[in-house]
């Protein structure tokens, strides 16, 4: 990609995106996070509906009438976006690969960080670190951060989910919200997936392309795993090839959403070549609700 070509690409992921946080998720995003905790800000004269535990007993004892302390909540956060730069993201088969689909996601999550007065951070992975910009905020970090998304050459091809993770743990030592954008073509992730939990608030949010899914009736076609390089010819016209390809993609996304279950993570399911603004609705929604 040229100079001229990725700055366009750039202009344009900003645009929409920056629209999309602050027309679709303008507020959902500031309900659904808390801060970092809460501060003392004033004591004022009890009124009728104050919770009795706010009541500040040593004033109320000097003035002979009840007092409530304020406090106000600490706002601002740090965002890291933990996103899988692997081989698997140049995938796509809906007019969209998986790595096109994390950017905006990622720009999408950072404008509405920064209308927040949060930080964003990025951790560019693959089965190693790529890539790691320190949090940072405005719109000129997040541009940075997009640039990142869509330039980085990953150096390896596979996806050590784990690795990632024990990496962000150890350079986010405060709580964190953590975005893991990736396909989950991984193993062994669960226990460090507990630790950052945990720690931090962590939303894992899934990549997959309809092509994973469901193969065509097509006859013969080659199937690249685009990690390792293996080629594999299938018989797509098999009924019972096709039944036995979505059984094992059922199987994982099962196997998947059991584990976010176990650990309490909230996740997204996200398709390339679908709009991924209704399922992030959902999700802010579902969060303010709870909170």
């Amino acid at each position: 990609m040229d100079a001229k070509e990725l700055l366009k690409k750039i202009r344009r992921i900003h645009i929409r995106t920056s629209h999309i946080a602050n027309d679709f998720f303008a507020g959902h995003y500031h309900s659904a996070f808390k801060g970092q905790g809460m501060e003392f800000e004033e004591v004022r004269e009890y009124q009728p509906g104050d919770e009795i535990r706010r009541i500040d007993w040593n004033v109320t004892a000097r003035q002979g009438k009840p007092f409530v302390k304020r406090f106000r909540e600490e706002r601002e956060l740090t965002v890291m976006l933990l996103v899988d730069v692997s081989g698997s993201q140049d995938f796509g088969t809906a007019g969209q690969l998986k790595r096109e689909l994390a950017a905006e996601v990622g720009a999408t999550l950072a404008f509405s960080a920064i209308k927040n007065n949060d930080k964003v951070g990025l951790i560019g992975f693959s089965d190693r670190i790529e890539r790691y910009v320190k949090p940072d905020k405005g719109t000129r970090h997040v541009l940075r951060v997009i640039r990142e998304l869509l330039t980085l050459e990953a150096t390896g091809r596979g996806t050590d989910i784990a690795g990632a993770l024990d990496y962000f743990n150890r350079v986010t030592r405060r709580r964190a919200v953590a975005f893991l954008i990736s396909d989950f073509l991984a193993d062994r992730y669960e226990r460090p997936l507990q630790v950052a939990r945990r720690r931090h608030d962590l939303i894992p949010i899934v990549l997959s392309d309809p092509r994973e899914v469901e193969l065509p009736k097509v006859r013969y076609i080659d199937l690249i795993d685009s990690e390792t390089g293996e080629l594999v010819t299938v018989d797509t016209s098999s009924a019972a090839f096709r039944r036995e390809y979505q059984r094992r993609a059922a199987g994982s996304t099962e196997a998947r959403q059991k584990l976010f279950k176990k650990i309490k993570a909230d996740a997204m399911e996200l398709v390339t070549g679908q709009s991924y603004i209704e399922p992030m609705t959902r999700f802010f929604r579902a969060r303010e609700a709870r909170m």
